[in-house]
C-alpha cells in the first residue's frame, strides 16, 4: 500500500538534506513530535520530540502494513553517513522480501550472555569444575557489566577482540590504586568466555574463535629478606586484622595456593600428624595434596581452633562460607610495609625461593608447592613427606629469622580511597 496523497505531500514539504548542521537546527515542537525526511535515502526520517530528542528512523510499508524501525538517536555517535548506510541496508532487506522488524523481535526474544552463563554454571561449571567460584568471580568482574545484557547474536570475533583488548587498559575494581588488569587476567577471562560458548551454545559459531590471547611474560617476583622483615613488622601492627594476618602467615608457611588457604577446612587438618590434606576436587592438578604443617603454622591453627565456629579455618559471611581474597587489605599492608609490585600469589613464590636459598632440591620444592608436570610427576610420587616437612620447616625458620631485625615501616595514613 502506498502513502496517502496527504501523507506524501506532508513528507515532501518536510524533506531536507540530512547534515549535522541541518539536523541540529531543526525546530523543536511545543508538543508531540515532527518528522523530517532525508532527500537522499528513501524512507529515512528524523523524528523530533518536544523534549528535544531526535531519533533517526526508517518508515515504510511492507505487505500492506506500516513498519517503523529505529536506527539511532542523534548524538549517539553515528555519523549521518553511517545512518544512511544503515537505512540503505534496511531498504535492501525490504526489497528482498524480508522484514527487519521481525528479525529484531526475534533478537529481543533471544538469550543474553547473562542467561547463557547462568545455564552454563548450573549444567557444566558447578557439577564438573572445581574452579566454579573463580569462574563466577571472573564473570562478575570482567564480563557482566560490559556484555551481560547483550544478545548472543551481538557477539562477533571483532567485538570480543575489542573487549579483550580494553580489559588491559582498565584499572582493577578493587585493590591497589592505579594497577591495571594484567594480560594473564584478560586471557583467563577470554578463555572462560570461549568455554561458555563451546559448552552451553555448541550450535552457534564461537565468537572467541580466532581471537588471539596476549603473550604472557612469566612472573618471577618474590619477597627479598628485607621485604620479608618489613612485611612481618607490618603484620604485627595492631591495625592488621587477625584473620588477615593469619591468612598471610599460613600462606607463607605452607606455600599453598591462596584459593586453598582461603577454603581450608578443619576436617582436612590433622593436628596429630601435623598434615593438611587438600582433597583432589580442590587441588589444581586434580590430585590429593598432603601439606606438612610447620610449628609456626600449627601454632596459628591451634589458636584459631579454640575459637572456631565454622567448618572453615577462615570463616566468611558470603555464599562461599569462607574468607574471600583480601585484596584491599593486601594493598593497605604493602603501603605500610613500603613494598611495591607484590601480589598475593607472590607469597607462594616467596616460600619456594626461601626453600631454594636453603639448598632444597627442585624436586622437593615442587612437591612442597604441589607442582605437577609430565617430567617430574613420577619423581614426586616416590618422595616421602619427611623431606618436604624439613624443607618447609627450614623455610619457616628462615622467614622468622629474617623478621628478627625489622626495618623502618612507612606509617600508613588513611585516605578516602582506602
Amino acid at each position: 500500500m502506498a502513502m496517502t496523497t496527504r501523507t506524501k505531500r506532508t513528507a515532501e514539504e518536510r524533506t531536507i538534506n540530512f547534515t549535522q548542521k541541518n539536523i541540529a537546527n531543526l525546530p523543536v515542537p511545543e508538543k508531540g513530535r515532527v518528522e523530517y525526511y532525508d532527500s537522499k535515502v528513501p524512507h529515512l526520517l528524523v523524528r523530533v520530540h518536544a523534549t528535544g530528542k531526535k531519533t533517526f528512523m526508517l518508515y515504510r510499508w511492507h505487505q500492506g502494513k506500516p513498519v517503523r524501525l529505529s536506527i539511532s538517536a542523534h548524538g549517539d555517535g553515528l555519523s549521518i553517513e553511517q545512518v544512511r548506510k544503515e537505512a540503505e541496508k534496511l531498504n535492501a532487506e525490504f526489497a528482498a522480501g524480508k522484514n527487519p522488524a521481525e528479525q529484531r523481535r526475534a533478537i529481543r526474544e533471544e538469550m543474553t550472555l547473562d542467561e547463557l552463563f547462568a545455564i552454563w554454571m548450573k549444567q557444566f561449571a558447578k557439577p564438573h569444575r572445581r574452579t566454579w567460584l573463580d569462574d563466577q568471580r571472573r564473570y562478575d568482574n570482567y564480563m557482566a557489566a560490559p556484555m551481560g545484557k547483550k544478545k548472543l547474536s551481538w557477539f562477533t570475533p571483532d567485538r570480543v577482540r575489542s573487549w579483550h583488548q580494553r580489559l588491559t587498559t582498565q584499572q582493577k575494581q578493587r585493590g591497589q590504586d592505579g594497577v591495571t588488569i594484567a594480560s594473564g587476567t584478560a586471557n583467563r577471562a577470554l578463555a572462560l568466555l570461549k568455554t561458555v560458548f563451546n559448552q552451553a551454545a555448541p550450535d552457534r559459531p564461537n565468537p572467541c574463535r580466532n581471537v588471539r590471547a596476549f603473550r604472557e611474560v612469566s612472573r618471577e617476583r618474590f619477597l627479598a629478606p628485607d621485604e620479608l622483615r618489613a612485611l612481618y613488622t607490618a603484620l604485627a601492627s595492631p591495625e592488621t586484622p587477625d584473620d588477615f594476618r593469619d591468612y598471610i602467615l599460613l600462606s607463607l608457611y605452607t606455600g599453598a595456593r591462596r584459593s586453598n588457604v582461603l577454603a581450608m577446612r578443619w576436617c582436612d587438618v590433622n593436628m596429630g600428624t601435623q598434615v593438611w590434606t587438600i582433597p583432589a576436587d580442590q587441588s589444581k592438578n586434580g590430585a590429593i595434596m598432603r601439606v606438612p604443617l610447620t610449628a609456626p603454622a600449627i601454632e596459628i591453627l591451634e589458636r584459631r581452633h579454640k575459637q572456631a565456629s565454622s567448618m572453615f579455618v577462615f570463616a566468611g559471611t558470603g555464599k562461599a562460607g569462607h574468607y574471600m581474597e583480601p585484596k584491599r587489605a593486601w594493598g593497605t599492608l604493602l603501603k605500610r610495609a613500603g613494598i611495591a609490585d607484590c601480589r598475593l600469589h607472590d607469597l607462594r613464590r616467596t616460600a619456594g625461593s626461601v626453600m631454594a636459598a636453603q639448598g632444597t632440591s627442585i624436586h622437593i620444592i615442587g612437591k612442597a608447592l604441589g607442582h605437577q608436570n609430565p617430567a617430574s610427576t613420577q619423581v614426586y610420587a616416590r618422595l616421602s613427606i619427611d623431606p618436604v616437612r624439613e624443607a618447609l620447616e627450614a623455610a619457616s625458620k628462615a622467614m622468622l629469622e629474617a623478621a628478627a631485625a625489622p626495618p623502618k615501616v612507612i606509617p600508613f595514613r588513611k585516605t578516602g580511597s582506602e
